[in-house]
């Protein structure tokens, strides 16, 4: 049988446990929350967030980023040009043509949208900067990627809420897959930590409220949960196919084998109680991958640190994979990355399965007896990893699920 699995072959990533891949790896590794009063929050009943430390956009960009850029594109650039480096490619060699991107984001550029609308009001429409829509359009993070690494071919950004990332990845294989390109970067880019996203986020009562221990507030699958910690930051892969990997003599990090996507249809913000919608995606993806759930070794689980949302993926996952597999949420550390989640915790399921170690699950103290799952927490576990599943589910019902082999 032809083989139809994807290869990955570079990551970057770019978070609040720090810029570049190692930097995230060992921040997941030590098990310690990013979680922090942030300044752009001051004042609002939820102040806390997790946010990319050390960003300097004229250094880590060009000198005209802060005039051209909002966050998002920033972060997706940074991560994008780490992860073109460490698969050795030159995107002044390649043939763009064949090369196309594919990025997912929820929001845009929301910092851009609130503070030009402030500008609007306080000082007229003179003050409004001419370059406001191409600022905060969500497709501009694949536009500047294009731009930035003559990418020439397949342009795309994915909105499925908070699995934008994973439906990026499991987009992206596709065009692979069905030969429309032969290089494809993709993954997950946001910037929502800015006073009005927060606020909508604090009403609808989404967001821990533990904010005079920002560091303890997101703890997935914990007892005492109360919901997430938001974040920011951007997560990319390149993909190519497994065949053509391996004749150019690339490292072959991990195979995307299995992607899945499935509706709840259900309700705008909560999940299908039964978390049918979420089983859907999940057997997809072990089916394209043609395995078993009883197959999977570890699980990069959704695990906001929601009451609902850890229920319910418990649930199925213990239903579907049994007690065989290890569990982890990144999020302890990371906080919610929203659209860019995805891909992120994509990546460190493709260092999971490289490395043989699963990070641990941040503050977790007390397991919710309902969560009958073997969910790492306290200090990594070494473990081999042959068959890794990265789960994603955002608002509206929509469902990611991606598989991940070993080489």
């Amino acid at each position: 049988m032809t083989d139809r699995s994807v290869a990955v072959t570079g990551l970057g990533l770019v978070t609040a446990a720090g810029l570049g891949t190692d930097a995230t790896w060992e921040g997941v590794l030590r098990g310690e929350s990013a979680g922090a009063k942030d300044d752009r929050l001051a004042g609002l009943p939820v102040d806390i967030a997790c946010a990319v430390p050390g960003l300097v956009p004229a250094r880590h960009v060009d000198r005209r980023s802060v005039l051209i850029h909002d966050r998002f594109v920033q972060l997706a650039i940074v991560a994008a040009r780490e992860a073109v480096a460490d698969a050795g490619l030159d995107p002044r060699t390649w043939d763009g043509a064949r090369v196309g991107v594919v990025v997912g984001c929820g929001l845009g550029g929301v910092s851009t949208w609130e503070t030009q609308h402030r500008r609007l009001l306080e000082r007229g429409p003179e003050a409004v900067s001419a370059l406001l829509v191409p600022m905060l359009v969500p497709n501009m993070a694949a536009g500047h990627l294009a731009m930035d690494l003559r990418a020439l071919g397949p342009n795309l950004v994915t909105a499925t809420a908070c699995a934008s990332g994973g439906t990026a990845l499991g987009t992206a294989a596709r065009l692979l897959q069905d030969g429309t390109c032969d290089i494809v970067v993709a993954g997950g880019s946001e910037a929502g930590v800015s006073p009005l996203m927060v606020t909508g986020f604090a009403q609808m009562g989404a967001l821990s409220r533990r904010t005079e221990e920002p560091a303890a507030a997101s703890r997935p699958f914990d007892a005492d949960r109360d919901g997430f910690v938001i974040g920011e930051g951007s997560g990319m892969l390149v993909l190519e196919r497994t065949a053509d990997a391996e004749a150019r003599g690339a490292t072959v990090r991990a195979r995307l084998v299995g992607h899945g996507a499935s509706a709840d249809a259900h309700h705008v913000t909560a999940p299908d109680p039964e978390g049918a919608g979420a089983l859907r995606a999940m057997e997809a993806a072990l089916g394209q991958a043609g395995v078993s759930g009883r197959d999977i070794d570890h699980v990069n689980a959704h695990g906001t640190s929601t009451p609902l949302n850890d229920a319910v993926e418990a649930a199925v996952l213990g239903r579907l994979l049994g007690d065989g597999a290890t569990v982890t949420s990144t999020k302890g550390v990371l906080g919610h990355t929203l659209g860019a989640a995805g891909a992120i915790e994509a990546a460190l399921t493709v260092l999971c399965v490289e490395r043989s170690t699963v990070p641990p699950t941040a503050n977790l103290r007390r397991q919710d007896p309902a969560v009958e799952l073997d969910v790492v927490a306290g200090a990594p576990r070494e473990q081999k990893v042959e068959l890794a599943m990265s789960n994603s589910f955002g608002f509206g019902g929509q469902n990611a699920v991606l598989v991940f082999a070993s080489p």
